[in-house]
């Protein structure tokens, strides 16, 4: 009898164990399933420390516009265009935003993506800075000097056009590859002889560190802004780039003639004071515009040129990577 009763406790409590090891294992299941089916209506976007995006994701309307779709938004920030595209030929973006150049490197590393518009030629918003008692006053000077960048973004191509002005080779030069902060402080400890930078860090170093400006973009690059998406993502939600370019255009339109309120809208988001930002709205221009010939040839220009610079181990055709749909703005 003793015996029968302890073996009855036992099944009772395999059992109980049983079961609730099949709950875990059925919710545990359910909730991977509801995760991946929701996923699928999530939209990541990549942004970085400056742009039409910055402010987009401030004023919350675009989040609103597609979540009336059905769709929820997980932005992502970078500390520059390589980065967000390295994530983007990763999988973890969908859409993103950066300067001339890193599509260019990314295209000739294989990452899938394409074209979708961009902002007008800002050529004022980039710059070679040097410490403001530099003994450097020429391009021509900078032979044999450190000059911090971040690799593969828009102000590379800005370098390689700027010693080409000046008749000096990219082997001239000694380039430090940093990411915008540790070029800021390479910069200010006197680690390099010059930083390569975009707004609104550029404003940003004119404002506290005093940086002097030895040549902007002004007569040797146009400096556009580009908006990317993965291939796959492009073609498959349109509905969600007319969304995009929609929401894009009215707040250009904004910014245009707001320029105090979008240094007051993104200084709490970026972590940077109102006066910089302020700098950097005023040289920027705005207004989303379709991939013209003329900007496609100006990108082939670029690839072209790091190619024979040696900076991409591949020539590349940018017309290949550019979206074709009736939604273009």
């Amino acid at each position: 009898m003793l015996a029968q009763s302890i073996f009855k406790k036992l099944s009772v409590i395999v059992l109980s164990l049983l079961l609730t090891f099949i709950s875990v294992l059925t919710t545990a299941c359910g909730t991977d399933a509801g995760a991946v089916k929701k996923d699928g209506k999530v939209i990541h976007i990549g942004y970085q420390k400056y742009g039409t995006f910055n402010i987009l994701k401030a004023k919350g309307t675009l989040d609103k516009q597609l979540a009336n779709l059905g769709y929820r938004v997980e932005w992502s920030e970078f500390p520059g265009g390589p980065q967000l595209l390295e994530a983007m030929g990763a999988g973890s973006i969908d859409i993103g935003h950066t300067g001339e150049a890193p599509p260019v490197f990314a295209q000739a590393a294989g990452v899938p993506f394409v074209y979708l518009a961009h902002e007008p030629s800002s050529p004022h918003s980039e710059a070679i800075l040097v410490p403001e008692n530099s003994p450097i006053h020429d391009i021509k000077e900078l032979k044999g000097k450190k000059i911090a960048l971040n690799k593969g973004s828009n102000v590379h191509y800005l370098l390689v056009r700027a010693l080409q002005s000046a008749g000096l080779k990219y082997q001239d030069i000694q380039p430090v590859y940093l990411a915008p902060a540790d070029a800021r402080a390479a910069f200010q400890s006197g680690s390099v002889d010059a930083w390569v930078i975009w707004d609104p860090y550029f404003a940003a170093a004119e404002s506290s560190v005093k940086a002097r400006v030895l040549k902007d973009g002004q007569g040797l690059v146009a400096n556009h802004e580009f908006y990317l998406a993965t291939r796959s993502f492009a073609e498959n939600h349109p509905d969600v780039i007319k969304v995009l370019f929609s929401q894009l255009n009215e707040v250009d339109v904004w910014s245009k003639d707001h320029k105090q309120d979008i240094a007051n809208l993104l200084s709490p988001q970026l972590g940077i004071p109102v006066p910089p930002l302020e700098t950097a709205a005023e040289r920027r221009n705005y207004g989303i515009e379709p991939i013209s010939e003329q900007v496609i040839r100006e990108q082939q220009s670029i690839a072209d040129t790091f190619y024979q610079f040696g900076l991409i181990p591949k020539s590349i055709r940018v017309q290949e990577n550019i979206y074709k749909s009736a939604e273009s703005p």
